[in-house]
C-alpha cells in the first residue's frame, strides 16, 4: 500500500486545528451566543415558572448535521436514526431492469476463473439504517466541539441469473453487515453573529473504526454459494482518515428561519488497508422553516450532492456484479426533505427536542449501473445542558 504521507497526518492536523481555533476564541467577541429562547421583542408571555419560551426552530431539519453552536460550558446529547431505502437501478438517469443488466454491462472480471462475460448477479433492493449518537461541548461562546460515533445496519437483496449468459432465475439472495460505522470528531468555529444572521466555520475529521472486511454467503450464476467479501457498498466505513470541512449559514426573523450549508468529505489518504479509497464527496443543502408556535415548526429542505467513483480497487472483491466494480459508485443527485421540530416548554420535557424529516430524491444520475434511492427519513432526539 502506497499512502501519501503529505495528507495522511490527520491526528496531528485535527490537534492543530483544535489549538489554533481554542486560541482565537479567546480573542474573538461575539455578538451573541447560540439561544434556543424567543427574544423579549417576541410579544408572547413567560411562563407560569417564570422562563421565556423555547424556539422548535432553534436548530436546522435533524437531517442537518453541526448547523448550530452553544454557549460556554454548555453540553448536548442527541440521538438520531436514519433509514435509507434503495429500490431499483439506474445508468446515469435513465432506469434500467436486473435483465438489461444481466445481458448488456460487461463484467469487468471476465476472464478470470467462473466469470462470466456479463453481469449475473443483480441487487434489487437495499435498506441501510444507521444509529447516530452525537456529544456537543462549548468551550468558549465561539467553539463547539462535536463528536458522532455511529452504528450502521445494511441489508440487500439480489437476483441471480442462471449460468453465462440469458434471463433465467436461478434464485434470490440476501447479504447483511452491521457494526461500529466511522467516527467523526468536528469543531464548529464562529465567524459572525448578529440579531438575525450567523455563520460558522465546520471543520472535522473521520476515524476509520468501521470494518472494511465484512463478508457474506451469495449465490452465483454456477449455483454455488460461496461465503465471499461483500462488495464495497456493504461495508461499514471508507478505511481512511477523512477530512470533513464545511460552511453554515443560518438566519432568523420573527416566525421564520432559513439556513444553508456545505460539507464535505475528503479523503486523507490515497488508498485504505485493502487498496481502495472512496471518491471524495461534496454536498449543499439549504432550507427555510416557519415556526406555527413555540414548541413547533415544519420545514422543507433541498439538499445537491455530488461523489467521485471507488479509486482503486480490493482485490477480494470479485463477483459478476455491479457493487464489485469500483466505477460503479458515486454520480450526482438531488433530494427535497419535508420536517417536524417540536421542542418541550415545560416540566422535565423543557429543551428536550424530537424531530423528523422525510426525503425523496428528484434527481439522479449515476455511475451506473448503480441502486436509486428510493426514500429517507431521520427520527431523533436532542437535549442541551
Amino acid at each position: 500500500m502506497q499512502t501519501n504521507y503529505a495528507l495522511a497526518r490527520p491526528r496531528q492536523t485535527l490537534l492543530a486545528v483544535a489549538a489554533l481555533l481554542a486560541g482565537a476564541s479567546l480573542t474573538f467577541d461575539s455578538a451573541k451566543a447560540h439561544d434556543d429562547g424567543l427574544p423579549v421583542t417576541s410579544g408572547l408571555s413567560v411562563s407560569s415558572d417564570g422562563l421565556k419560551p423555547l424556539r422548535a426552530d432553534g436548530h436546522a431539519p435533524i437531517g442537518v448535521m453541526g448547523d448550530h453552536m452553544h454557549n460556554a460550558g454548555e453540553w448536548m446529547l442527541s440521538y438520531r436514526f436514519m433509514n435509507m431505502s434503495m429500490d431499483g437501478n439506474r445508468i446515469g438517469d435513465d432506469e434500467v431492469t436486473p435483465q438489461e443488466i444481466a445481458t448488456t454491462v460487461p463484467n469487468r472480471f471476465f476472464g478470470a476463473p467462473m466469470q462470466p462475460p456479463t453481469l449475473r448477479v443483480v441487487p434489487t433492493e437495499m435498506d441501510m439504517e444507521m444509529h447516530m449518537f452525537g456529544f456537543m461541548y462549548a468551550p468558549s461562546d465561539n467553539l463547539t466541539l462535536m463528536a458522532m460515533v455511529n452504528y450502521a445496519e445494511k441489508e440487500m437483496s439480489s437476483i441471480t441469473f442462471a449460468g453465462p449468459m440469458g434471463t433465467t432465475e436461478l434464485g434470490r439472495f440476501s447479504t447483511r453487515s452491521d457494526g461500529l460505522a466511522d467516527t467523526k470528531l468536528s469543531a464548529l468555529y464562529r465567524l459572525y453573529d448578529d440579531e438575525t444572521n450567523h455563520l460558522h466555520l465546520n471543520l472535522g475529521i473521520s476515524l476509520p473504526t468501521g470494518d472494511i472486511d465484512e463478508t457474506g454467503r451469495v449465490l452465483t450464476p454456477m449455483g454455488m454459494r460461496p461465503v465471499l467479501r461483500l462488495p464495497y457498498a456493504m461495508q461499514l466505513g471508507t478505511g481512511t482518515y477523512d477530512l470533513l470541512p464545511g460552511l453554515t449559514y443560518t438566519g432568523r426573523s420573527g416566525d421564520f428561519t432559513w439556513g444553508a450549508q456545505y460539507r464535505a468529505e475528503i479523503r486523507l489518504e490515497d488508498e485504505n488497508d485493502e487498496g481502495y479509497a472512496w471518491g471524495d464527496r461534496h454536498m449543499v443543502t439549504g432550507w427555510a422553516a416557519y415556526e406555527w408556535a413555540p414548541w413547533i415548526s415544519t420545514s422543507f429542505r433541498a439538499e445537491a450532492s455530488t461523489q467521485d467513483a471507488i479509486d482503486g480497487i480490493d482485490p477480494n472483491i470479485m463477483a459478476p456484479v455491479q457493487t464489485a466494480n469500483p466505477a460503479f459508485y458515486g454520480g450526482q443527485k438531488v433530494d427535497l426533505f419535508l420536517g417536524v421540530n417540536t421542542i418541550g416548554q415545560s416540566g422535565i420535557w423543557r429543551g428536550q427536542r424530537l424531530a423528523f424529516e422525510f426525503g425523496v430524491p428528484v434527481y439522479q444520475d449515476l455511475n451506473g449501473p448503480q441502486m436509486q434511492e428510493d426514500y429517507q427519513f431521520t427520527v431523533g432526539w436532542q437535549k442541551a445542558f
